[in-house]
Protein backbone atom coordinates (compact mmCIF):
# COMPACT_ATOMS: atom_id res chain seq x y z
CA UNK A 1 0.00 0.00 0.00
CA UNK A 2 1.38 3.46 -1.15
CA UNK A 3 0.52 6.62 0.92
CA UNK A 4 0.71 10.05 -1.74
CA UNK A 5 0.48 13.47 -0.16
CA UNK A 6 1.85 17.05 -0.44
CA UNK A 7 3.48 19.02 2.52
CA UNK A 8 2.09 23.02 2.36
CA UNK A 9 4.80 24.93 3.41
CA UNK A 10 3.05 28.14 3.41
CA UNK A 11 2.57 28.49 7.33
CA UNK A 12 6.34 28.94 7.27
CA UNK A 13 9.48 27.07 5.64
CA UNK A 14 12.98 28.83 6.95
CA UNK A 15 15.95 26.91 4.94
CA UNK A 16 19.46 27.06 3.95
CA UNK A 17 20.64 24.67 1.52
CA UNK A 18 21.78 22.58 4.59
CA UNK A 19 19.41 22.97 6.89
CA UNK A 20 15.62 23.18 7.29
CA UNK A 21 12.28 24.09 9.59
CA UNK A 22 9.14 23.12 7.52
CA UNK A 23 5.62 23.62 9.10
CA UNK A 24 2.22 22.33 7.21
CA UNK A 25 -0.23 19.96 7.20
CA UNK A 26 -0.11 16.20 5.54
CA UNK A 27 -2.83 15.53 2.95
CA UNK A 28 -3.34 12.18 3.25
CA UNK A 29 -5.10 10.16 -0.13
CA UNK A 30 -4.77 6.72 0.39
CA UNK A 31 -3.30 5.04 3.07
CA UNK A 32 -4.48 4.19 6.88
CA UNK A 33 -0.93 4.07 7.68
CA UNK A 34 -0.18 6.33 10.92
CA UNK A 35 3.86 7.83 10.33
CA UNK A 36 4.23 8.56 13.66
CA UNK A 37 8.07 8.89 13.24
CA UNK A 38 9.35 8.03 9.62
CA UNK A 39 12.66 8.84 8.22
CA UNK A 40 12.27 10.40 4.87
CA UNK A 41 15.30 10.41 2.36
CA UNK A 42 16.23 13.42 0.53
CA UNK A 43 17.60 12.96 -2.92
CA UNK A 44 20.95 14.58 -2.27
CA UNK A 45 24.15 13.55 -2.56
CA UNK A 46 24.90 13.32 0.97
CA UNK A 47 21.49 11.41 1.50
CA UNK A 48 20.05 14.06 4.35
CA UNK A 49 17.59 12.88 6.59
CA UNK A 50 14.24 14.82 7.49
CA UNK A 51 12.24 12.85 10.91
CA UNK A 52 8.67 13.22 10.28
CA UNK A 53 6.32 12.76 12.78
CA UNK A 54 2.35 13.49 12.79
CA UNK A 55 1.98 16.33 13.31
CA UNK A 56 3.33 17.44 10.15
CA UNK A 57 6.91 19.34 11.18
CA UNK A 58 9.72 18.40 9.56
CA UNK A 59 13.81 19.39 11.00
CA UNK A 60 16.27 18.65 7.77
CA UNK A 61 19.63 18.54 10.11
CA UNK A 62 23.31 18.05 9.12
CA UNK A 63 24.82 15.42 7.24
CA UNK A 64 25.84 12.73 9.58
CA UNK A 65 24.50 14.67 12.49
CA UNK A 66 21.22 13.80 13.07
CA UNK A 67 20.24 13.33 16.45
CA UNK A 68 19.23 9.17 17.43
CA UNK A 69 15.33 8.33 16.20
CA UNK A 70 13.20 5.39 17.28
CA UNK A 71 11.77 4.07 13.58
CA UNK A 72 8.18 2.96 13.03
CA UNK A 73 8.55 1.03 9.63
CA UNK A 74 5.10 0.93 7.90
CA UNK A 75 3.97 -2.40 6.00
CA UNK A 76 4.82 -1.03 2.44
CA UNK A 77 6.74 2.02 1.03
CA UNK A 78 5.21 4.86 1.13
CA UNK A 79 5.87 8.28 -1.63
CA UNK A 80 5.16 11.71 -0.12
CA UNK A 81 5.35 15.01 -2.48
CA UNK A 82 6.81 18.14 -1.25
CA UNK A 83 6.35 21.67 -2.57
CA UNK A 84 8.30 25.20 -1.54
CA UNK A 85 11.53 23.46 -0.82
CA UNK A 86 14.28 25.96 -0.86
CA UNK A 87 16.26 26.37 -4.35
CA UNK A 88 13.42 24.72 -6.29
CA UNK A 89 10.72 26.18 -8.47
CA UNK A 90 7.24 26.65 -6.34
CA UNK A 91 5.67 25.26 -9.35
CA UNK A 92 7.63 21.88 -9.38
CA UNK A 93 7.71 19.08 -6.54
CA UNK A 94 10.09 16.74 -5.91
CA UNK A 95 9.73 13.24 -5.08
CA UNK A 96 11.17 12.18 -1.54
CA UNK A 97 11.20 8.26 -0.87
CA UNK A 98 10.30 6.80 2.53
CA UNK A 99 12.67 4.07 3.17
CA UNK A 100 12.39 1.64 5.93
CA UNK A 101 13.90 -1.61 7.20
CA UNK A 102 11.63 -2.93 9.51
CA UNK A 103 7.89 -4.44 8.84
CA UNK A 104 5.52 -2.23 11.93
CA UNK A 105 8.60 -2.65 14.52
CA UNK A 106 10.15 0.38 16.25
CA UNK A 107 13.60 -0.06 16.38
CA UNK A 108 16.17 2.53 17.42
CA UNK A 109 17.93 4.22 14.81
CA UNK A 110 21.99 3.27 14.19
CA UNK A 111 24.12 6.02 16.08
CA UNK A 112 25.93 8.34 13.05
CA UNK A 113 29.29 7.56 12.78
CA UNK A 114 32.28 9.64 11.19
CA UNK A 115 35.12 8.88 9.27
CA UNK A 116 38.32 8.04 11.13
CA UNK A 117 41.68 10.95 10.99
CA UNK A 118 43.86 10.37 8.00
CA UNK A 119 46.63 8.64 10.18
CA UNK A 120 46.36 8.37 14.47
CA UNK A 121 46.69 11.92 16.30
CA UNK A 122 47.14 12.97 20.16
CA UNK A 123 47.32 16.45 21.31
CA UNK A 124 46.06 17.67 18.39
CA UNK A 125 44.39 21.40 17.75
CA UNK A 126 40.52 20.77 17.01
CA UNK A 127 38.19 23.51 15.24
CA UNK A 128 35.17 24.21 13.49
CA UNK A 129 33.82 26.43 11.45
CA UNK A 130 30.79 27.45 9.10
CA UNK A 131 32.06 28.61 5.95
CA UNK A 132 29.12 29.32 3.71
CA UNK A 133 26.98 26.33 2.80
CA UNK A 134 30.22 23.77 4.77
CA UNK A 135 30.11 22.60 8.38
CA UNK A 136 33.81 22.18 8.70
CA UNK A 137 36.25 20.24 11.13
CA UNK A 138 39.67 21.00 11.65
CA UNK A 139 42.54 19.01 12.76
CA UNK A 140 45.66 20.92 13.62
CA UNK A 141 49.58 19.17 14.43
CA UNK A 142 50.09 16.58 17.13
CA UNK A 143 51.78 14.01 17.50
CA UNK A 144 51.49 9.89 16.03
CA UNK A 145 51.53 6.70 17.55
CA UNK A 146 55.44 6.49 18.18
CA UNK A 147 55.19 9.08 20.45
CA UNK A 148 58.56 10.89 19.91
CA UNK A 149 59.98 14.47 18.83
CA UNK A 150 59.91 12.48 15.52
CA UNK A 151 56.25 11.73 15.71
CA UNK A 152 55.21 15.85 16.05
CA UNK A 153 53.67 17.02 12.81
CA UNK A 154 52.73 19.86 11.23
CA UNK A 155 49.86 18.23 9.17
CA UNK A 156 46.41 19.89 8.72
CA UNK A 157 43.61 17.82 7.68
CA UNK A 158 39.52 19.13 7.32
CA UNK A 159 36.43 17.40 7.03
CA UNK A 160 33.44 18.53 5.53
CA UNK A 161 30.33 17.46 7.02
CA UNK A 162 28.70 14.45 5.26
CA UNK A 163 32.24 13.75 2.97
CA UNK A 164 32.95 10.13 3.39
CA UNK A 165 37.01 11.02 4.11
CA UNK A 166 39.23 13.60 5.29
CA UNK A 167 41.22 16.15 3.18
CA UNK A 168 44.70 16.80 3.54
CA UNK A 169 45.34 21.06 4.26
CA UNK A 170 48.12 23.08 3.80
CA UNK A 171 50.36 22.44 6.87
CA UNK A 172 50.67 24.91 9.45
CA UNK A 173 53.61 27.02 8.38
CA UNK A 174 56.98 26.17 10.80
CA UNK A 175 60.42 24.52 10.76
CA UNK A 176 58.63 22.00 13.07
CA UNK A 177 55.34 20.51 14.21
CA UNK A 178 53.79 21.69 18.08
CA UNK A 179 52.33 19.99 20.70
CA UNK A 180 50.00 21.85 22.76
CA UNK A 181 48.74 24.58 20.61
CA UNK A 182 45.37 26.30 21.60
CA UNK A 183 42.57 26.26 18.35
CA UNK A 184 39.70 28.77 18.51
CA UNK A 185 37.24 30.13 15.37
CA UNK A 186 36.32 33.64 14.96
CA UNK A 187 35.39 35.99 11.54
CA UNK A 188 35.25 32.98 9.69
CA UNK A 189 38.98 31.99 10.13
CA UNK A 190 40.72 29.21 12.58
CA UNK A 191 43.41 30.85 14.87
CA UNK A 192 46.47 28.78 16.32
CA UNK A 193 48.13 29.82 19.19
CA UNK A 194 51.46 28.94 20.68
CA UNK A 195 52.15 25.22 21.94
CA UNK A 196 55.81 24.15 22.45
CA UNK A 197 58.18 22.33 19.87
CA UNK A 198 60.25 19.57 20.85
CA UNK A 199 64.02 18.92 20.19
CA UNK A 200 66.45 15.40 19.36
CA UNK A 201 67.52 15.99 23.29
CA UNK A 202 63.79 16.03 24.26
CA UNK A 203 63.92 20.24 24.83
CA UNK A 204 60.68 21.65 25.10
CA UNK A 205 60.57 25.25 23.96
CA UNK A 206 57.49 27.25 24.01
CA UNK A 207 56.72 29.62 20.86
CA UNK A 208 54.75 32.89 20.75
CA UNK A 209 53.65 32.08 17.35
CA UNK A 210 49.89 33.11 16.14
CA UNK A 211 48.75 31.10 12.58
CA UNK A 212 45.56 32.26 11.00
CA UNK A 213 44.46 29.87 7.98
CA UNK A 214 41.43 31.13 5.92
CA UNK A 215 39.07 28.16 4.53
CA UNK A 216 38.17 30.52 1.54
CA UNK A 217 41.72 31.19 0.01
CA UNK A 218 42.70 27.98 1.87
CA UNK A 219 45.82 29.90 2.76
CA UNK A 220 47.73 30.66 6.21
CA UNK A 221 49.31 33.48 7.49
CA UNK A 222 51.08 35.31 10.25
CA UNK A 223 49.58 36.79 13.07
CA UNK A 224 50.79 39.27 16.12
CA UNK A 225 52.84 36.95 18.70
CA UNK A 226 51.67 35.99 21.81
CA UNK A 227 53.39 38.66 24.58
CA UNK A 228 53.76 35.88 26.95
CA UNK A 229 54.74 32.53 25.08
CA UNK A 230 52.35 30.18 26.16
CA UNK A 231 51.56 26.06 25.83
CA UNK A 232 48.46 24.06 26.97
CA UNK A 233 46.18 26.96 27.31
CA UNK A 234 42.90 27.15 28.07
CA UNK A 235 41.00 29.01 24.81
CA UNK A 236 37.69 30.66 24.25
CA UNK A 237 35.85 33.40 21.25
CA UNK A 238 33.80 36.39 22.49
CA UNK A 239 31.57 38.42 20.03
CA UNK A 240 33.33 36.77 17.15
CA UNK A 241 36.28 38.71 17.83
CA UNK A 242 38.00 38.72 21.20
CA UNK A 243 39.89 35.30 21.67
CA UNK A 244 41.10 34.44 25.40
CA UNK A 245 44.41 32.68 26.26
CA UNK A 246 44.10 31.90 29.51
CA UNK A 247 47.15 31.00 32.12
CA UNK A 248 49.03 27.80 30.76
CA UNK A 249 52.63 26.57 30.60
CA UNK A 250 55.42 29.64 29.56
CA UNK A 251 59.18 28.29 29.49
CA UNK A 252 59.60 28.24 33.41
CA UNK A 253 56.40 27.56 35.08
CA UNK A 254 52.68 28.10 34.50
CA UNK A 255 51.55 31.73 34.57
CA UNK A 256 48.84 33.66 35.73
CA UNK A 257 48.29 35.59 32.59
CA UNK A 258 44.77 36.08 30.84
CA UNK A 259 45.70 37.46 27.22
CA UNK A 260 43.38 38.77 24.56
CA UNK A 261 43.60 39.01 20.90
CA UNK A 262 41.54 41.29 18.93
CA UNK A 263 40.72 39.42 15.73
CA UNK A 264 39.68 42.49 13.69
CA UNK A 265 43.17 44.91 15.16
CA UNK A 266 45.65 41.90 15.09
CA UNK A 267 46.79 43.44 18.73
CA UNK A 268 47.01 42.10 22.22
CA UNK A 269 46.07 43.44 25.49
CA UNK A 270 45.89 41.74 28.99
CA UNK A 271 43.30 40.94 31.06
CA UNK A 272 42.59 40.44 34.12
CA UNK A 273 44.62 37.43 35.72
CA UNK A 274 43.69 34.60 37.11
CA UNK A 275 43.53 34.34 40.93
CA UNK A 276 43.84 30.24 41.52
CA UNK A 277 47.07 28.38 40.93
CA UNK A 278 48.54 28.83 37.61
CA UNK A 279 48.11 25.82 35.82
CA UNK A 280 48.88 23.80 32.67
CA UNK A 281 46.76 21.20 30.23
CA UNK A 282 43.52 22.35 32.50
CA UNK A 283 40.46 22.20 30.24
CA UNK A 284 37.80 25.15 29.46
CA UNK A 285 35.51 27.48 27.35
CA UNK A 286 34.22 30.40 26.58
CA UNK A 287 30.33 30.69 26.52
CA UNK A 288 28.56 34.12 25.93
CA UNK A 289 29.99 36.13 28.41
CA UNK A 290 31.36 33.47 30.88
CA UNK A 291 34.79 31.28 30.81
CA UNK A 292 34.56 28.66 32.77
CA UNK A 293 38.12 26.35 33.38
CA UNK A 294 39.10 23.42 35.70
CA UNK A 295 41.92 21.26 36.61
CA UNK A 296 45.38 21.17 34.65
CA UNK A 297 48.58 20.35 36.44
CA UNK A 298 50.78 22.74 38.73
CA UNK A 299 54.42 22.91 39.98
CA UNK A 300 54.85 20.43 43.08
CA UNK A 301 55.36 22.72 45.88
CA UNK A 302 57.20 20.51 48.05
CA UNK A 303 59.78 19.11 45.62
CA UNK A 304 60.73 17.18 42.43
CA UNK A 305 58.94 14.34 43.01
CA UNK A 306 56.88 14.04 41.66
CA UNK A 307 57.54 17.65 39.88
CA UNK A 308 53.93 18.04 38.87
CA UNK A 309 50.43 18.01 40.50
CA UNK A 310 46.78 17.45 39.43
CA UNK A 311 45.05 20.51 40.24
CA UNK A 312 41.46 19.65 41.80
CA UNK A 313 40.73 24.24 41.18
CA UNK A 314 37.23 24.89 38.95
CA UNK A 315 36.87 28.33 38.07
CA UNK A 316 34.48 30.70 36.79
CA UNK A 317 35.17 33.91 35.30
CA UNK A 318 32.57 37.12 34.12
CA UNK A 319 33.41 39.41 30.89
CA UNK A 320 32.77 43.15 31.47
CA UNK A 321 30.20 43.54 28.80
CA UNK A 322 32.06 47.38 28.51
CA UNK A 323 35.50 46.21 28.75
CA UNK A 324 36.55 42.56 27.52
CA UNK A 325 39.70 42.99 29.71
CA UNK A 326 37.41 43.25 32.73
CA UNK A 327 37.39 39.50 34.36
CA UNK A 328 35.53 39.31 37.49
CA UNK A 329 36.91 35.29 38.77
CA UNK A 330 34.90 33.61 41.24
CA UNK A 331 35.64 29.48 42.48
CA UNK A 332 33.12 27.39 41.77
CA UNK A 333 31.86 23.99 42.99
CA UNK A 334 34.26 20.70 42.19
CA UNK A 335 33.16 19.00 39.17
CA UNK A 336 31.99 15.06 39.18
CA UNK A 337 35.05 12.46 39.20
CA UNK A 338 38.61 12.95 40.16
CA UNK A 339 40.96 15.99 38.81
CA UNK A 340 42.09 15.22 35.54
CA UNK A 341 44.78 16.09 33.02
CA UNK A 342 43.88 17.48 28.94
CA UNK A 343 39.91 16.85 29.46
CA UNK A 344 38.57 17.45 25.89
CA UNK A 345 36.67 20.44 26.48
CA UNK A 346 33.40 22.26 24.09
CA UNK A 347 31.43 25.06 24.52
CA UNK A 348 27.25 24.23 23.70
CA UNK A 349 25.81 27.71 22.52
CA UNK A 350 22.43 25.40 21.94
CA UNK A 351 21.80 24.33 25.52
CA UNK A 352 24.26 26.96 27.14
CA UNK A 353 26.29 24.10 28.50
CA UNK A 354 30.20 23.38 28.54
CA UNK A 355 31.24 19.63 28.10
CA UNK A 356 33.67 18.34 29.72
CA UNK A 357 35.27 14.76 28.33
CA UNK A 358 37.73 12.17 29.32
CA UNK A 359 41.46 13.00 30.26
CA UNK A 360 43.69 11.33 32.95
CA UNK A 361 44.28 11.76 36.96
CA UNK A 362 47.68 11.17 36.26
CA UNK A 363 49.40 14.13 34.59
CA UNK A 364 51.82 13.02 32.40
CA UNK A 365 54.75 13.90 29.32
CA UNK A 366 53.64 13.87 25.74
CA UNK A 367 54.21 10.36 25.75
CA UNK A 368 51.59 9.15 28.32
CA UNK A 369 54.06 8.06 30.66
CA UNK A 370 52.98 9.73 33.95
CA UNK A 371 55.56 12.74 35.83
CA UNK A 372 55.54 10.26 38.51
CA UNK A 373 56.44 7.21 36.39
CA UNK A 374 53.41 5.58 36.44
CA UNK A 375 51.39 4.79 32.84
CA UNK A 376 48.71 7.60 32.83
CA UNK A 377 44.87 5.99 31.53
CA UNK A 378 42.14 7.75 30.53
CA UNK A 379 38.76 8.93 32.29
CA UNK A 380 35.01 7.56 31.03
CA UNK A 381 33.34 10.55 32.68
CA UNK A 382 31.64 12.74 30.81
CA UNK A 383 30.05 15.76 32.29
CA UNK A 384 29.02 19.36 31.99
CA UNK A 385 28.39 22.75 33.52
CA UNK A 386 25.36 24.29 32.81
CA UNK A 387 25.36 28.40 32.62
CA UNK A 388 21.38 28.34 33.05
CA UNK A 389 21.71 26.60 36.76
CA UNK A 390 24.75 27.11 37.64
CA UNK A 391 25.42 22.92 38.55
CA UNK A 392 27.27 20.04 36.98
CA UNK A 393 25.74 17.32 35.20
CA UNK A 394 26.87 14.02 34.72
CA UNK A 395 26.59 13.03 31.01
CA UNK A 396 28.17 9.30 31.08
CA UNK A 397 29.85 7.72 33.74
CA UNK A 398 31.15 5.03 31.42
CA UNK A 399 31.48 6.58 28.38
CA UNK A 400 32.69 4.39 25.54
CA UNK A 401 36.36 4.38 24.12
CA UNK A 402 37.27 6.97 26.46
CA UNK A 403 40.76 8.87 25.61
CA UNK A 404 42.84 11.64 26.91
CA UNK A 405 45.58 14.01 25.65
CA UNK A 406 43.01 16.20 24.00
CA UNK A 407 43.07 19.97 23.23
CA UNK A 408 39.29 20.15 22.53
CA UNK A 409 35.91 18.94 21.56
CA UNK A 410 33.47 20.24 19.19
CA UNK A 411 29.70 20.31 20.25
CA UNK A 412 27.11 19.58 17.76
CA UNK A 413 23.02 19.23 17.92
CA UNK A 414 23.80 15.03 17.70
CA UNK A 415 26.61 15.13 20.04
CA UNK A 416 30.04 15.99 21.04
CA UNK A 417 32.67 14.92 18.53
CA UNK A 418 36.51 14.23 19.77
CA UNK A 419 39.03 13.59 17.29
CA UNK A 420 41.98 11.28 17.94
CA UNK A 421 43.29 11.41 21.23
CA UNK A 422 44.87 8.80 23.85
CA UNK A 423 43.23 5.20 24.13
CA UNK A 424 43.73 2.80 27.27
CA UNK A 425 47.40 2.19 27.23
CA UNK A 426 48.60 5.05 26.08
CA UNK A 427 47.92 3.91 22.25
CA UNK A 428 47.27 7.11 19.97
CA UNK A 429 44.28 6.65 17.52
CA UNK A 430 42.62 8.32 14.50
CA UNK A 431 38.51 7.47 15.82
CA UNK A 432 36.47 10.46 15.53
CA UNK A 433 34.15 9.49 18.35
CA UNK A 434 29.97 11.13 18.70
CA UNK A 435 29.19 11.09 22.47
CA UNK A 436 25.71 11.53 22.64
CA UNK A 437 24.80 14.92 25.31
CA UNK A 438 22.11 12.56 26.32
Amino acid sequence: MVLAGSVDSRPGIACSPRSCRARGKIRRELSPVSPQNMVLRWPHRLSQLIPWNARGKAHLFEPALRPPKIRIAPQAPVICQFSGLPGINPMKRTLLYLAFLLPALPVPAAQPTLPPLPVPFSNNAVASLKVGKQFLLFSFMGIGPGKTWKDITNAAYQLEMGAAKWTEIRPVPGPAGRLAVSASAARQQVFLFGGYVVDGQGSEITVRDVNVYEPFDKRWYRGADIPVAVDDSVIGTYRDRFIYLVSGWSKTDAVQNVQVYDTEKNTWKQATPITGTPVFGHAGALLDDTIIYIDGAYKNPKGPTPPYLASDECWMGKIDHHDPTKIQWSKIAPHPGNARYRIAPGASEKDKKIYFSGGTDNPYNYNGIGYDGRPAEPSPVTFAWDLRTSKWEVINENTPNPTMDHRGLIATPAGLIIMGGMEKGQQVTSRVTLIPRK
